[in-house]
């Protein structure tokens, strides 16, 4: 797959999951909106660390910098 989540996209989205994760296991968010946090959070840290959003690619969104050969 080819990366396209830039520094600053892949920070928020981990930044989101670590929130996500905190707020399910103080029991904040109960019940399903619980677990579909959960299943969320587990998604933007997936797509985090791989550094490619299948999403993006369906949409065309790019957020990572290209480097032009010169």
């Amino acid at each position: 797959m080819k990366k396209n989540m830039g520094t600053a996209d892949r920070f928020i989205r981990i930044i989101l999951a670590i929130v996500f994760f905190y707020l399910y296991y103080t029991n904040v968010v109960t019940g399903v909106f619980g677990i579909v946090l959960l299943v969320i959070g587990g998604i933007f840290l997936l797509t985090s660390i791989i550094g490619s959003c299948p999403l993006y690619s369906l949409i065309g969104i790019k957020t990572c910098s290209t480097k032009k050969a010169g």
